[in-house]
């Protein structure tokens, strides 16, 4: 628990709650209710075991904060996430009624188990260990299988290597979802197009007989999105992107905009991983205010690649 003032409360609260939940316990120390809730609230900080983080602010002696989270009664809790407010309640809740509240909010035990294993993927991915990222990715689906960021992941790494049928198996359980996550559903697209290429056709060849259609017939379809599926099971990204990009510019309702999805999908596969959370390191504090003297650091190559396609899917569909 930490008492948190006007000085302290950007790094405590909302710094703090980047990475973090962060319970805000809004008090003074004539109240009744207070006393009572404050102590059930340290004894579940300990017994949550770092999944929340407790702070607590005097509203007589802060009333500035107070006065900015609308405090109209004391004891009020106010739950921040990312900076922002999520939820709250007021009063001297039933310790039962303090369990659910934060359950619903703070992650569990084995999702942040998963969540450190997949940051340390991330990290041997960075350092070109692929095998260890393998098998921390693995770890973290295994832990917390609902963690679709993991799993997205650890099936892309698997087809990068060429580890289709694992690949597969790991897609299995969340196959029926696929319609409804955009990343899931790129995944689809990419192990698709290595099934439309499974039947050992030689990768010149086949090229060469979808060039000869395209020669013949501009507008075959068929023949550009088998040949923009030969480029994705060969990971030659940019130019499926091209192939699909001259579908979408004859006819951009084509098979239920089938190349306009693979495009979108192929954007989220090449997407550069999200750094892990630094706040501040944008150059503004976790609240937005900027720091005099800080660099904007230079985009990522992957990320302005992604950019650049982008803007020429939205320039072709306009």
């Amino acid at each position: 628990m930490i008492d948190v003032t006007i000085e302290n409360f950007e790094a405590e609260v909302i710094a703090a709650s980047m990475e973090t939940p962060v319970l805000v316990d809004f008090w003074a120390p004539w109240c009744g209710p207070c006393k009572v809730i404050g102590p059930m609230l340290e004894k579940l900080e300990a017994e949550y075991a770092g999944r929340f983080k407790l702070v607590k602010i005097d509203s007589d002696q802060e009333q500035q904060l107070a006065a900015a989270f609308g405090i109209k009664s004391i004891p009020t809790c106010i739950l921040l996430m990312g900076g922002k407010p999520v939820d709250g309640f007021m009063g001297a809740v039933p310790e039962g009624q303090l369990k659910a509240f934060l359950d619903k909010h703070v992650p569990g035990a084995d999702e942040l188990e998963a969540l450190a294993a997949e940051d340390e993927a991330l990290d041997a991915l960075a350092e070109g260990d692929t095998d260890a990222a393998l098998e921390k990715l693995q770890h973290a689906v295994a832990t917390d299988p609902a963690n679709d960021d993991a799993r997205f992941d650890y099936i892309k790494l698997l087809l990068q290597l060429d580890r289709v049928d694992d690949a597969k198996v790991a897609f299995a359980p969340v196959i029926a979802k696929a319609g409804l996550d955009r990343r899931l559903e790129a995944l689809q697209h990419w192990m698709n197009a290595i099934d439309s290429m499974a039947d050992g056709a030689d990768f010149s060849n086949a090229m060469a007989g979808f060039d000869a259609k395209i020669s013949a017939n501009k507008r075959d379809f068929d023949a550009r999105f088998g040949r923009a599926q030969a480029f994705m099971a060969a990971q030659q990204w940019t130019d499926a992107m091209d192939e699909l990009l001259e579908i979408v510019m004859r006819d951009k309702t084509w098979n239920n905009e089938l190349a306009r999805k693979v495009f979108v999908g192929i954007l989220e596969l090449i997407a550069p991983p999200k750094p892990k959370s630094t706040p501040g390191a944008d150059g503004k504090t976790a609240s937005g205010i900027e720091i005099a003297g800080k660099a904007v650091a230079a985009q990522d190559p992957q990320a302005e690649l992604v950019s650049r396609y982008r803007r020429r899917l939205s320039m072709t569909l306009n």
